[in-house]
């Protein structure tokens, strides 16, 4: 019999460990190729290890709650075959590989397997329900709503079997947590909201905190300053009227603004290139490519940057195509660990809340961040040969905040305007 070590594999830039979440399978279990092993987390995202044979496990040599550094062997798994040379260099390709998909755990039961494949796996915070939860929680008529109130006792908070069995049992369900009477924090296992009179307490989840760490990080390292440019974006939304349902039928890509943004974006970089850099120590590091984050909102309420990279490279067309499959797998928790990292400048849209502008702060160790406000409709002065006019222009907001470390106001204002000038006299390269 084969035997091979199974290694944490590399999980995109900067990350050197990850925290053994979960083994989702058992010493002596047999598992085919690519079936997931363990769930892992990093400070960027949680992920599951697939199998890179088809075999059984004969040892797990890293314990829930450890962490691992990448390259660490985590287990051994045995295999009835032979390895040849070409076997073990797909072996090696396919441990790097993480699943683009969180695929449900095995089912411990054909019930338990029935009721899951018709429920969602997560609640509307964002917290993993298993298959074994959401079929007790079905049977005994748990909302979704009510499993968000628990706080699990599983790793990394999961809710487990014992959990929602508890919160049956002590009926303490949202109705009975509105009703809490003052500075009482809700009896019952794994419930984790306070009230006091009628304020509600909710501490925050992993990610918010990781969120609300860099924030504060971000503020604490970057001296920040924001300015402001408008654009007239009248061409640009008349251009796209009149070609998002051609480019729906060629392309079988909705149009939005938020590529073309970026394509400006990544053109005023590519001519600006000391927007593009990071400070380490005393040292201006200048990023030779163009990696362009998007921010964008998740449906718990959490935020993700999934990264363009390259984004000078790509035409309209195939930034249209990133820009839509990274937002579409980021809201379904589907992305990679390496497509949220080595991001070089970002983008934050408060437009599509109806926003005008905002102050963003900066994405560490990147140097600015643009944030763009909705576009709106409104009587501006244009000039033309017959003097100046008023008339109603698509007119958006744009702005930088930047560090002021490494980025002056004279800089900053020169990029800003050189993206307006892009918009403003855009020319969409879609070959």
């Amino acid at each position: 019999m084969a035997r091979m070590n199974v290694t944490l594999p590399a999980m995109g830039e900067g990350i050197i460990e990850a925290t053994i979440n979960k083994w989702l399978v058992k010493k002596g279990d047999k598992v085919r190729e690519d079936d997931p092993l363990v769930e892992v987390a990093t400070d960027k995202v949680d992920s599951e290890v697939p199998s890179p044979i088809a075999g059984t496990l004969v040892e797990i040599l890293v314990k829930e709650g450890t962490i691992a550094k990448i390259g660490d062997i985590i287990a051994i798994m045995e295999n009835d075959s032979v390895v040849t040379g070409e076997d073990k260099k797909k072996i090696d390709n396919e441990v790097k590989r993480i699943r683009e998909t969180v695929e449900e755990t095995k089912k411990e039961e054909a019930d338990v397997e029935n009721v899951a494949n018709v429920l969602k796996s997560r609640t509307p915070s964002g917290k993993f329900i298993s298959p074994l939860v959401r079929s007790i929680a079905a049977k005994e008529g748990v909302s979704y709503a009510e499993l968000d109130m628990v706080k699990g006792t599983g790793m990394d908070g999961r809710i487990t079997r014992d959990d929602v069995l508890q919160l049956i049992a002590e009926g303490k369900k949202a109705s009975s947590a509105k009703t809490a009477k003052p500075e009482k924090q809700v009896s019952g296992k794994g419930i984790s909201v306070k009230t006091s009179g009628s304020d509600e307490i909710i501490p925050m989840d992993r990610v918010r905190k990781l969120i609300a760490d860099h924030m504060v990080m971000s503020k604490h390292t970057s001296p920040h300053v924001t300015s402001f440019i408008d654009a007239d974006m009248t061409k640009v939304v008349m251009w796209r009227n009149a070609n998002k349902e051609r480019f729906m039928t060629a392309e079988g890509q909705k149009l939005t603004l938020t590529p073309i943004l970026i394509d400006a974006a990544a053109r005023a970089l590519y001519e600006f290139p000391m927007i593009n850099v990071s400070v380490e120590g005393d040292n201006i590091i200048r990023r030779r490519n163009i990696n362009i984050g998007m921010a964008t909102a998740l449906p718990d309420g959490n935020l993700i940057v999934p990264v363009i990279k390259n984004a000078n490279e790509k035409n309209l067309t195939g930034l249209a195509k990133t820009v839509n499959d990274l937002a579409e797998r980021a809201r379904k928790n589907k992305l990679k660990p390496d497509e949220i990292t080595g991001g070089t400048f970002t983008i934050t849209n408060y437009g599509s809340y109806n926003n005008l502008a905002g102050t963003p702060i900066i994405n560490q160790p990147q140097a600015a961040i643009l944030g763009t406000g909705v576009v709106k409709k409104i009587p501006a002065v244009i000039e033309t040969p017959e003097g100046d006019m008023i008339a109603i222009r698509h007119i958006i907001i744009l702005s930088l905040s930047y560090d002021h470390r490494v980025i002056d106001g004279a800089l900053a204002g020169k990029f800003l305007s050189r993206i307006k000038d892009i918009l403003e006299n855009y020319s969409p390269d879609i070959s």
